[in-house]
Order: C-alpha cells, then sequence, then structure tokens
C-alpha cells in the first residue's frame, strides 16, 4: 500500500481559532445568551461563613425585598433531588456534595443558598442581604496536623528496611509541596436552560459528558434529555474535568425560576467552588552504596482530601516505583479527611508533586557523594520497569539528559554550591527528570466529505487551550489529503460522537487516533468509488496504489493519473461521503511513559534571598510531535507554571475557621512577565507505535512535572541551602 502523504503533520501551523479568540468572536460558556421570551436572569452563590457546624436559621427577607429578585433557594426550601448514583464524571469514594438538601456545613465556602435576579447587579446585592446563622464548630484543616483515615495504600518490593540499614549511605528527609490553585484565566460558569423535561447546558467543562451524566443522576432524568455544550475553554488545567456543585445550583436555578439562568463564580469562589492541587506531607528515605547506586528507598506520604470525598491520587506513587533501579522499595500513601472541599487533578497531577521529593532527594544524594547529578540519574537508569518487569515501549531518557546537558551548556557549571556570583546574586543550575504515563482511551469521531471537497470532522472533545482544534485539523487534513483550510473540527457538544475526558494528556493518542481511522475509512470510500467509476481516470487501479493530496487522487507513481474529490463525487451525484471513526487502544505488554530532562538557572540575592529564574531547558522524549508550535506553547506555559509552583503559589488557609485568606490573584501569587525568562524546549526524534496509531506518548503533562524540582535544586546550588518546602520564599533563605 503506497503511504499516504503527511504535509500538515509536523508543520508549525498557527492555530486554527486563533483569529475567533484575538477577535473576541469566540464563545466562552459565560457568553452564551439563550433565545428566550423573558431572556436571562443570573444566580449568585452565598457561601457558608463558617468551616464547619449546622445552620440553624437563614433569613431571606431582605434579600427577597429587593426589585427584581426573582427567588432565594436554600435548604429549607430546595426541592428534594433524588442524587443517585453516578459512578462517572470523575465522582470520588464517599458521597459528595448535595446542594441545599440539609443544614450540614462542611467546609468554608459551602453553598448555602442561591439568589436569582434579573440582573447580576441585583442578585449580587440580595446575596449580601442573606443572614445565615450557624452552630460553628473549629474545622481541621491541617494536614501535618490531623490523623489519617482509613486503609493505606501501600506497595513494596525487596526489604526496604533491611536494604536501608545495610546501606553505607543513608539519607531521610521531609518534603511539604504546599496547596495549589489552579487559576485560570476564564471562570468557571454556567449557562443552564430548561425546555421540559430536557435541559441545554453552556458550561465551562474539559468533559461534556461529565455535567450531563451529573446532572442526569442528581435530577433522575435521562442523559439524552440534557445536551451540554463547550466549543471554547479559557484554560482549566484539571479543574473544569469534574462536575462540580454549582452546576447543579445553575440547573436547579433555571427550573425553579422557569428562566434561563446564568451563573458565574468570582475569581474568589474558586479557591473553594472547585477543585485544586492538594497539599503533602512526603517523607523520603533512601539509601544507596559509596558510587551512587541505589540499595533501598521508602516513601511515606500524607495528603490532604475533604472529609466528605476521598482524593488519592495515583501518579503520586508511581515515580517512586519505577523511575530509578532500586531493587528495595516501600510505599505508604495515606489520605488526611479534613473540613475543605475536595482536590482535584491539577496539570501533572500525582508526577510533579512526587517529582518535587524525589528529585530533590537525588540531588541531595548527588552532593552528599560528589557525584554529578546527571551522572547519578544515568548509573540508576533501569533496563525495564521494576515495579511490574515489562519492558518500556520507548525511553530515551539518557538521550534527554545528553542533549539537555549540551545545549544547557553543563559541563561549564562550578559543581560546589555557593561557588558563582554575579554582583549581588549567587548563581545556580539544578536539573530534574520528568515523566509522565501515557494515557488512552476510546473514542468515536464522525467525518464527512463534500462535494465541494472541503470536509467537516466532529468529536465531543474539548480544547483547554492545547490546541485540539487545530492538532485534529492537522491529522484530519493529511489522512483525507486535503489542504488545511479545507478542513473544519468541531467539538464541544454532547450532540457529537462521544469523546474520553480532555486531561492526562491523553486526547492527541485517543481522539486524534480516533480521528484518523475516521478519516482513513472516509478516503478509502472515495478511493473505492473512483476504481469502480468506468469514467473515471482511476478505473480499474489497484486501490493500494492510490493516495490523496491536495483533495486529488492520483496514482502514486503517476500523479498525472488521477482525479479530485470534487470532480469524482459531482460525477456520481453524490453530495457527500460519510464515515464513523473509532479506536479503542488495545492491552500493552510495555510500560509506556513520556520522559523528560528540566534544567534551570537561577539567581538568588545573596542579602535579600529573592529568587529570579534565569533560563530554562526542557528537553523531551514525547513520541511523535504533531504541531510543533503548539507542543512549544505547552511546554513554556507548563514551565511558567513550574515556576509558580517552585517560587510562588501557596493557598494559605487560616486553621481557626479554614476560611481561605489569599483568594484572589493579589495575594495568591502567580508568575507574571517579569517572572518568565529565556525558555526553551526540545523533543528527541522518535514515535511510540505501541501506544497509538499516531505514535504519540504525550506532552501536555509532563512537561510541568520536572520544573518546580529542577529549580529547587538550581537554588540550593546557588545557596547551599536545601529548602525542603514549596513554594521556595525568600524567608526560607534568609
Amino acid at each position: 500500500m503506497s503511504p499516504q502523504p503527511q504535509a500538515a503533520v509536523g508543520a508549525p501551523l498557527s492555530r486554527v481559532d486563533g483569529r475567533l479568540k484575538v477577535t473576541g468572536q469566540a464563545k466562552y460558556a459565560a457568553d452564551h445568551e439563550p433565545d428566550g421570551r423573558e431572556g436571562v436572569v443570573h444566580a449568585v452563590v452565598v457561601d457558608s461563613s463558617v468551616g464547619l457546624g449546622r445552620i440553624t436559621d437563614i433569613d431571606t427577607r431582605a434579600a427577597t425585598a429587593q426589585p427584581g429578585v426573582l427567588k432565594v433557594i436554600h435548604h429549607r426550601n430546595a426541592p428534594r433531588l433524588p442524587y443517585g448514583p453516578n459512578p462517572g464524571s470523575l465522582n470520588l469514594p464517599g458521597e459528595r456534595l448535595r446542594v441545599f438538601q440539609d443544614d450540614l456545613v462542611r467546609f468554608h465556602g459551602q453553598p448555602v443558598a442561591v439568589v436569582i435576579a434579573t440582573t447580576l447587579e441585583t442578585a449580587q446585592h440580595a446575596a449580601s442581604l442573606v443572614k445565615v446563622d450557624y452552630d460553628a464548630k473549629r474545622p481541621a484543616t491541617d494536614v501535618t496536623d490531623a490523623p489519617p483515615a482509613g486503609e493505606p495504600r501501600t506497595y513494596a518490593r525487596g526489604d526496604a528496611e533491611a536494604a536501608l540499614q545495610a546501606s553505607p549511605v543513608r539519607l531521610e528527609m521531609t518534603y511539604r509541596p504546599a496547596r495549589n490553585h489552579h487559576n485560570a484565566m476564564e471562570l468557571h460558569a454556567t449557562v443552564a436552560q430548561w425546555d421540559g423535561e430536557r435541559l441545554t447546558l453552556w458550561d465551562k467543562t474539559q468533559w461534556v459528558q461529565s455535567p450531563r451524566d451529573e446532572l442526569a443522576a442528581n435530577f433522575g432524568i435521562p442523559a439524552e434529555n440534557i445536551r451540554v455544550i463547550s466549543p471554547f475553554v479559557g484554560g482549566a488545567f484539571g479543574n473544569a474535568a469534574r462536575a462540580w456543585p454549582h452546576i447543579t445550583i445553575a440547573a436547579l436555578a433555571a427550573r425553579e425560576a422557569g428562566r434561563p439562568v446564568k451563573l458565574v463564580l468570582t475569581r474568589r469562589q474558586l479557591y473553594f467552588g472547585v477543585g485544586y492541587r492538594p497539599a503533602y506531607e512526603y517523607k523520603v528515605r533512601l539509601g544507596s552504596d559509596r558510587r551512587g547506586q541505589l540499595t533501598a528507598m521508602t516513601h511515606d506520604l500524607r495528603a490532604e482530601t475533604s472529609s466528605y470525598e476521598t482524593f488519592a491520587e495515583r501518579g503520586v506513587v508511581s515515580p517512586g516505583q519505577m523511575l530509578y533501579t532500586t531493587p528495595n522499595v516501600a510505599q505508604t500513601h495515606r489520605t488526611v479527611p479534613l473540613d475543605v472541599n475536595t482536590p482535584t487533578p491539577m496539570r501533572g497531577p500525582g508526577y510533579a508533586t512526587a517529582a518535587f521529593p524525589i528529585e530533590s532527594a537525588m540531588d541531595e544524594l548527588a552532593a552528599e557523594l560528589g557525584i554529578d547529578p546527571i551522572e547519578l540519574r544515568r548509573r540508576n537508569e533501569p533496563e525495564n520497569d521494576q515495579s511490574s518487569g515489562r519492558p518500556f515501549s520507548t525511553r530515551r531518557l539518557r538521550e534527554c539528559y545528553t542533549v539537555g546537558a549540551r545545549e544547557f551548556g553543563w559541563n561549564r557549571r562550578n559543581p560546589r554550591p555557593r561557588s558563582t556570583r554575579d554582583g549581588d546574586w549567587l548563581i545556580g543550575t539544578g536539573m530534574a527528570t520528568a515523566l509522565y504515563d501515557t494515557l488512552r482511551a476510546p473514542g468515536r469521531a464522525c467525518v464527512r466529505l463534500d462535494a465541494d471537497g472541503t470536509a467537516v470532522v466532529e468529536s465531543s472533545t474539548s480544547d483547554m487551550g492545547p490546541g485540539t482544534y487545530t492538532s485534529m485539523t492537522q491529522v484530519a487534513a493529511d489522512a483525507l489529503g486535503l489542504a488545511v483550510r479545507n478542513v473544519t473540527f468541531r467539538l464541544g457538544d454532547t450532540n457529537m460522537p462521544t469523546a474520553p475526558l480532555h486531561g492526562g494528556s491523553l486526547t492527541m493518542a485517543s481522539v486524534g487516533s480516533t480521528v484518523q481511522d475516521g478519516c482513513d475509512k472516509l478516503r478509502q470510500q472515495a478511493i473505492e468509488l473512483a476504481v469502480g467509476d468506468k469514467d473515471s481516470p482511476l478505473y480499474g487501479v489497484d486501490a493500494d496504489d492510490i493516495v490523496v493530496r491536495g483533495g486529488r487522487l492520483h496514482v502514486s507513481d503517476n500523479p498525472a493519473r488521477g482525479e479530485t474529490y470534487r470532480q469524482l463525487l459531482t460525477r456520481n451525484n453524490r453530495t457527500h461521503l460519510e464515515a464513523e471513526g473509532s479506536w479503542t487502544p488495545g492491552q500493552s505488554r510495555s510500560s509506556m511513559y513520556a520522559y523528560g530532562a528540566v534544567f534551570a538557572e537561577v539567581a538568588v540575592d545573596a542579602r535579600l534571598g529573592l529568587v529570579r529564574v534565569r533560563r530554562m531547558l526542557g528537553v523531551f522524549d514525547a513520541g511523535r510531535i504533531i504541531s510543533p508550535k503548539l507542543a512549544d506553547s505547552q511546554a513554556i506555559g507548563a514551565m511558567t507554571g513550574g515556576i509558580g509552583m517552585a517560587l510562588l503559589e501557596h493557598t494559605v488557609t487560616d486553621h481557626r475557621d479554614g476560611r481561605i485568606v489569599n483568594a484572589n490573584l493579589a495575594d495568591y501569587l502567580v508568575p507574571v512577565n517579569a517572572d518568565v525568562p529565556d525558555l526553551k524546549a526540545i523533543y528527541v526524534d522518535g514515535r511510540d507505535d505501541e501506544a497509538d496509531p499516531l505514535g504519540v506518548k504525550g506532552l501536555g503533562e509532563v512537561v510541568l512535572v520536572g520544573v518546580a524540582p529542577a529549580i529547587a535544586n538550581a537554588v540550593f546550588h546557588a545557596t547551599g541551602r536545601r529548602v525542603r518546602d514549596l513554594p521556595i520564599t525568600a524567608e526560607s533563605l534568609l
């Protein structure tokens, strides 16, 4: 069979939806105004002002007296909702929060009422007039003080305790990465409209099936009665994957008001209305011989979760099991129930958290032994996945180290801490390893080729920023043999074919393979139509010898012999061709991960303790790169996020009442332009054909994973002071 020509995949194309976004034509959830005789009304949530207790009284008289207020809903007047089982939608063990169904307050900021009014300003003012009395108790909100609950997750191989005692070198450290919030630009918003028993929702979501299934369960209606639409998402980083309580509030408000309702969470409400990356206490003990060969490693993790659900990150334990050659490993992962709202995945979930203690510990061992940090990692590079015994599908980590060291200029590094200065600034360099597993899931797509030679591809996936519109258009264009401008990709609607969650770096592998399958099928339809058409110049040609390029079918070794899609379909009186694509990943015998090596240079003010990142380089083994321009966007954005994780971001809780004291972008610090230095990403050549037909391994998560530890290791090299808590503040260096 002749290979289908590739022109779009691998090209650094600009985003196909870029013009819509920069001109303001892209419509996000809160931009939608459903047609209706009376128009959209507004809902504003009233939050609890205590962190634990019961509501003893709620007075809404002042609120309902305001002109324009339609209704105030709370636990005393809200209809009882069935809240049926819904194991999907990323729901967790425990009982999800049931809005306005009882008088219990489980965390500070929990929704206790919602005001519906004809204008946003009226609803906001009325919400401020709702008076709630509580029987309050002191909440437990500190992961380092509260006791864990339930049976811990454990893993072991070999005898870690005996091996540690016999190790010539032993280190023991405790690391504490802080809670982080996602803080995407777009606020969470939902517009809900009922038509009888049918509900339409315009929502900020990474997975349109999630709010659909959640609302079907909560309201006890068939899922097919609910349509969720989400064509654009203004960033999410994981917190729009799950269906949060405000979605149910919006739908309930719309039903009770008999009007379409718009509900937009405030920036402050994002700190307790949706999830976050949980805080951890992570204890590491490691042993090695004098040459740095690891003999044993133990991991004792404590992670915060809510009191009503158990959030336990899968990825936080994987790196300790398989990243380095370690014959003796013991892990204990405990969750600590607190009076807080439930955490959720945040970019690089689990892996980014684990990378900080593990990669810092490796750096501490390198310093203890006087071994170069890269060389130490090379000496402990495994030949297979020691947690499963399976071979790696691909693992080009050694190449990442080599390329990174060369391009970063690692050989110019003086290994002695606090040895390099630039005036008042102490200069340091550090590195860390990154990994993230290659996730894949089944999906479907539909493809339509019209007689004018243009194509439309649809799948209900999402695009929260990585460029799904563009990358899927590239795959479809090459598979159909069309120019990118002649292909339209549509997404974000439950009326479209089912797609998996947009997260975990699984979209390109899963949806991309589905799109390619559908486009391959349609191209083959066209070829078979041509070779069976006596009036076609391709009549009687072996179908395997025909390729399509620029919308024209031709013999692979005789480009002059052929015809266009338009000519073929018009002659056969066909208005269009259609095909459905699907792909389901098979069972793999290999261990599949994306890898990376991250390098950082920092400057630390010797007198003030201020840290500035000067430059960063990431070298990644992420399989085939579909769109280099999008890949760079992902890598640079992730490095920026990693700077925040390492140096700035920290959700601060007042443990007396559970209030988040920095629930705003003035006090919760994220990187700005002045914090973002020279950032560069390199992708080593290679594809992973075991993972999926496209040969991709996923990129969006792994590019964040090693950033914080690389910066922390560079800070140690600059100052000689090891900081084991994130973020690294000036106070910790003085």
